[in-house]
């Protein structure tokens, strides 16, 4: 009988007696414990390795240094994988012509991210290994595109070429190697990101980044350069907060999630015998309980970068600082969601801003269908991925259907609108889950067996809802739009307003 592969991998085996305790997979372990010692290591980082210290070179060093080291503990010689990419990604920063840096970063770092993702599906034959290095070299490729693309910007565009957000973190100075290995490997963000823009790293390794957003957004540094003699906030408030968060996640997941697996979906006696209700009501709260993993580490994650000094977004409306910068997850306005886009805007928010600055804002034509497609090929190669962006599709544009139908219809009465709001986000929960089964089922096999049980239900009213609306509201909205840009020529010489063009949110391009 073969060793069990919970307890297999190619990093440290140190803990192993402690996962065979606990009965965790060791790669889980290992992992824990990187980023318990990551959140003792940040602590000291701040007071004791601080920039009036320690020079920025010691403390790039430094971060690298212990980034690399929790690499070869979890992962072993996949390690190298991440290396390979970081090293010959800097090498394409030195050599190549600045007008295709972007470029050459994004199809190398895209490539070899997609090769290490074809070699997971079909030479591993949809195992996830127990030794997953996948995650780091997500989080890499995305720094290294995003870095590339903001180095482009400072180099090779012109100022009024630049929108004012590409000009703030537009890069004007090739990074040293030290510089570009701290960014990429840091041991504030190595394992589970997320992703940061260069610059604000930069800030904070040289120590401007919380002076430097002080002066942003309130104004109220004093002295000659406002670093020496403005206090600065601490991050123990926000740090403790996080890690209270992530206290109840892992008691969340220890107490229910693990009772409530995702794969009993597509159990054969399960699916076969249960009534449809029923498994209805179990893939709700199966998906329901299979959030709180990604809630304690990227919240984790942000509580190491927070107790490092690093994250400071500004003063809030109250006065009182806010540590939420490179925060990726809004988990009450998750919960609480009532629409599609609401819930998306607020999951994986950082690689939703690397998506819009990488790919959205840049496309020419056709930015939507190539920000999708960018998405999924940086996501992976499991089918189960991508029935999860394609059900989206028609979902999406039923919600938006149905919303822009019947909202303004509910908003008459304090109870019209309550009840709105509680249908909507029982169908934005209901849509969710069945979006996201195949996501976590991966293979065609299980989606379609999952799709099945459930008889399509959610992709027939979506298209239904879909077909319905647009044909009941197309004459009427155009004659509508006819009427508001006629009179808003004849009234005034400036073309059609606003409201007849379509104008994207901040957030649409998320298509993760």
């Amino acid at each position: 009988m073969g060793e069990d592969t919970r307890f297999k991998t190619t990093g440290s085996k140190w803990l192993l007696p402690v996962s065979e305790l606990l009965g965790f997979p060791l790669d889980q372990v290992n992992f824990l414990a990187c980023q318990l010692f990551a959140l003792a290591a940040a602590f000291w980082f701040r007071l004791y390795l601080s920039p009036s210290h320690a020079n920025p070179l010691v403390r790039h060093a430094v971060a690298t240094l212990l980034g690399i080291v929790f690499l070869i503990f979890c992962f072993g010689w996949y390690s190298a994988h991440i290396l390979t990419v970081v090293v010959g990604s800097y090498l394409i920063i030195i050599n190549a012509d600045m007008n295709n840096v972007h470029r050459y970063s994004m199809v190398t770092a895209m490539g070899y991210l997609t090769v290490c993702q074809v070699s997971r599906v079909f030479i591993y034959n949809y195992g996830v290994l127990s030794t997953d290095f996948s995650g780091p070299l997500m989080i890499v490729t995305q720094k290294i595109t995003t870095l590339a693309f903001q180095l482009h910007d400072g180099l090779c565009k012109k100022s009024e070429q630049l929108s004012p957000g590409q000009m703030t973190l537009a890069i004007n100075v090739r990074p040293s190697l030290i510089q570009y290995l701290s960014y990429n490997l840091n041991f504030l963000s190595i394992l589970v990101g997320p992703c940061s823009n260069y610059k604000e790293y930069i800030d904070f390794i040289e120590g401007r980044h919380i002076s430097r957003r002080l002066r942003q957004h309130s104004g109220t540094c004093n002295g000659h350069n406002g670093y020496d003699k403005t206090p600065e906030p601490s991050p123990n408030n926000a740090v403790c907060r996080k890690l209270l968060v992530c206290s109840g996640c892992m008691l969340f997941f220890l107490t229910v999630t693990r009772a409530l697996p995702i794969t009993y979906n597509v159990d054969p006696q399960f699916v076969n015998n249960a009534p449809f209700l029923t498994r209805l009501t179990y893939a709700f709260f199966s998906i329901q309980a299979a959030r709180p993993k990604f809630y304690f580490a990227w919240t984790l994650s942000d509580a190491v970068h927070n107790a490092a000094g690093y994250g400071f977004l500004g003063m809030d409306a109250n006065g009182k600082p806010s540590w939420d910068l490179i925060c990726n997850i809004n988990i009450l306005r998750i919960e609480t969601a009532t629409s599609f886009k609401t819930f998306i805007d607020n999951w994986n928010i950082q690689t939703g801003i690397w998506l819009k600055t990488v790919c959205y804002d840049r496309a020419p034509r056709h930015r939507l269908a190539l920000t999708f497609i960018l998405s999924a090929l940086w996501h992976g190669v499991y089918p189960g991925y991508y029935f999860t962006f394609i059900t989206a599709i028609p979902i999406t544009m039923a919600a938006r259907a149905v919303r822009k139908s019947v909202r303004q219809h509910m908003l008459s009465s304090r109870g019209l609108k309550l009840g709105y709001d509680l249908f909507t986000w029982a169908a934005t929960q209901l849509a969710i889950c069945y979006t996201v089964m195949p996501f976590l089922l991966l293979a065609v096999e299980s989606t379609l067996v999952y799709y099945r049980s459930m008889y399509f239900h959610v992709h027939i009213i979506s298209i239904l809802a879909v077909i319905a609306l647009h044909q009941k509201h197309k004459p009427s909205e155009l004659s509508a739009t006819n009427k508001t840009c006629s009179s808003s020529s004849s009234s005034s010489s400036s073309p059609c307003p606003a409201q007849c063009q379509p104008i994207p949110s901040n957030n649409n391009n998320k298509v993760d």
